[in-house]
């Protein structure tokens, strides 16, 4: 597996491309080309032709969930590529209307314009993306310190509900060595979705994680987290997006992290 940061908040110094906080991955493996998530806006096109990624080739797309700032560099993409022989892969309640104070937070398109687009794969439950890929779907809650919390109202079955982002999930990477895990936000809780991830593949051998983990503050739930990286033996960590400063320096002061910008690629061998 080849993994590409598309877009990311971060850049490198010298590498002329555009940041935004936003989340997308040009995953290859085997003949599958994936994006997953598409990032907030037009900039996924201009570092994808910068690198140079050929977004024409893409077989899916996953959405690790709904909101905006994964799913808004869906529309560009669609203007200028014909997708309607790629699939896109996700969780159902990720192509509802999410909304916070009234504003609209998640996938600008409705999920019939979506359909028109493309062909449309929403699951619950796991899926197999590729030969060695695997959608994880809902991520149930597996331990006590990661709690989920709404965000903003979700448009379901003709009403509005807390939307507490029952949609957010991720990928794993099967080598014949271990795990590696590629999330968006990670609002179900980043080791949540490691443990779910471990039962799913039936291997408890988890190498890395790349993507946001949703941790902003250095509380007890960050040293419940640090603590749960360390037990499990994680060598390889690339926390991005939606981590602060604050707590990459924390969890770099028990484990090395390595630094996220857009044009990283990370290559997995089976």
């Amino acid at each position: 597996m080849k993994l590409t940061v598309l877009v990311d908040n971060n850049t490198y110094i010298d590498q002329y491309y555009f940041g935004e906080p936003a989340v997308s991955y040009y995953i290859e493996d085997g003949d599958e080309k994936i994006l997953f998530d598409t990032g907030y806006s037009d900039i996924i096109m201009k570092n994808s032709d910068k690198l140079p990624v050929d977004l024409s080739k893409i077989t899916k797309i996953v959405f690790s969930h709904g909101h905006n700032d994964h799913t808004g560099g869906f529309r560009h993409i669609s203007n200028q590529y014909d997708l309607a022989n790629v699939e896109l892969i996700a969780h159902p309640d990720a192509l509802k209307i999410k909304k916070e104070n009234n504003e609209l937070i998640g996938l600008d398109l409705t999920e019939e314009a979506v359909k028109k687009i493309c062909r449309v794969s929403c699951s619950k439950v796991p899926m197999r993306v590729s030969d060695n890929i695997i959608f994880l779907g809902e991520i149930p809650n597996l331990n006590s310190f990661e709690r989920r919390t709404a965000i903003g109202k979700q448009h379901k079955d003709g009403c509005q509900c807390d939307d507490f982002v029952l949609d957010d999930t991720a990928l794993v990477y099967k080598g014949k060595d271990g795990l590696f895990i590629i999330t968006g936000c990670s609002h179900s809780g980043i080791c949540n979705i490691i443990e779910y991830a471990k039962k799913v593949c039936n291997n408890h051998k988890v190498l890395g994680i790349i993507g946001g983990f949703h941790l902003f503050d250095v509380d007890s739930r960050l040293n419940h987290t640090i603590e749960y990286f360390v037990q499990n033996n994680i060598r390889d960590l690339y926390p991005c997006h939606c981590v602060s400063f604050q707590v990459k320096a924390e969890i770099n002061s028990r484990i090395p992290i390595h630094e996220v910008g857009v044009g990283l690629s990370i290559d997995i061998k089976e």
